[in-house]
């Protein structure tokens, strides 16, 4: 099992690089422009359920998405693909699609993907792609049937989210706004909210930098409207309501994103922090890490990776419980309905875990 922190440093680094000679100073906000949490209400611990998989498949299991009886695993380095199909809830392996390889049928990454209406979209950011597969007629396979290809002055989309039938939500990495509206063609249509930072003078001198340390990830829910963006670095959750247009941000106790720049290099100086978001009908749930950059360099290779903690935040951004795992995780599934997250263990040969929990 492909289990390495120095992944997510190396991709960070190369990320602020393109950029980071822009900006030569270290940041070290002083305030933020948000609403500071620091406890939850409620804290519980959880315990995994391991599913036992007939078949060998990942290297990072990063993403896991379910619908009906199908489960959807992305393997973020997966060798041959990138992403495979099971049977759900027995997790029968049933097919594998995404093919890595530079052809035009063929992807050279998938950050993620994305169910919408019964079909499947993909993210190929290395050729800023994005592919819509569908199920077919058996349902045990899926079936790649359109590419979009992105703007060229798009930088680098590394996260998106399906906002309705002709547009996509992707991350502004130029750092001149926080995310882009697209439409189904690849066309640029809208530009949206700002970094929230406290550093006036990046955001003066070195957007682009400041908008690569600043990566979030993604979701959002189609019934009631809330785009959540949590930050990979710091502690940052952000929420957007694109249907009454009001923003929240809230900031926990770690802040938000830091990073020096030596040489134009960028080194990030606080902790790994969210790997995960979902927006459900009636909460946010993300997963944390909160492992400082300075404990994963000293202890290379030995820590666990992946985030032991599961955040809820109500759709106002209040925080509302605390999960505590008895494993590390990256990415997860929430049916609020079964009171169920699945989720992906980068560690482990069997790396598909199942959590029960209560209301919250």
């Amino acid at each position: 099992m492909f289990s390495n922190h120095l992944y997510w440093i190396g991709k960070l680094l190369l990320l602020i690089l393109v950029v980071g000679i822009l900006f030569s100073c270290s940041q070290s906000p002083k305030t933020f422009l948000g609403i500071k949490y620091s406890d939850f209400p409620e804290e519980k611990h959880l315990s995994a359920q391991v599913i036992e998989l007939d078949t060998a498949l990942f290297r990072y299991p990063f993403r896991i998405r379910i619908e009906g009886d199908k489960a959807i695993v992305m393997d973020l380095h997966g060798s041959e693909y990138y992403g495979h199909l099971f049977q759900y809830p027995s997790f029968r392996y049933l097919s594998s699609f995404g093919r890595r390889g530079d052809s035009p049928t063929e992807m050279l990454s998938m950050e993620n993907f994305r169910l919408y209406n019964h079909e499947l979209w993909t993210l190929d950011a290395n050729k800023s792609e994005l592919t819509r597969l569908d199920f077919s007629s058996s349902g045990d396979s899926l079936l790649r049937e359109e590419t979009v290809t992105l703007d060229e002055d798009i930088l680098r989309p590394l996260d998106f989210a399906i906002y309705n039938d002709t547009t996509f939500v992707i991350p502004d990495y130029s750092g001149e706004s926080r995310f882009l509206k697209v439409n189904c063609k690849g066309k640029l249509r809208e530009k949206i909210g700002a970094i929230p930072t406290a550093n006036e003078k990046a955001l003066q001198e070195a957007r682009p930098a400041l908008a690569q340390a600043w990566r979030s990830f993604l979701d959002y829910n189609l019934h009631n409207g809330v785009l959540a963006a949590v930050t990979q670095l710091g502690e940052v959750v952000e929420i957007y309501n694109l249907k009454d247009s009001t923003h929240v941000v809230r900031i926990g106790e770690h802040d938000e994103p830091k990073f020096k720049v030596s040489d134009g290099y960028g080194i990030p100086t606080g902790i790994m922090g969210f790997s995960d978001v979902q927006v459900t009908d009636s909460a946010i749930y993300a997963v944390f890490h909160g492992t400082p950059f300075k404990e994963i360099a000293r202890q290379s290779g030995k820590l666990p990776d992946g985030g032991k903690y599961i955040y809820v935040f109500s759709l106002k951004g209040e925080p509302m419980c605390k999960y505590v795992l008895d494993h590390y995780i990256y990415g997860i599934w929430v049916d609020e309905a079964t009171k169920t997250i699945m989720a992906t263990d980068v560690n482990s040969d069997q790396p598909i875990l199942k959590f029960n929990f209560g209301s919250v």
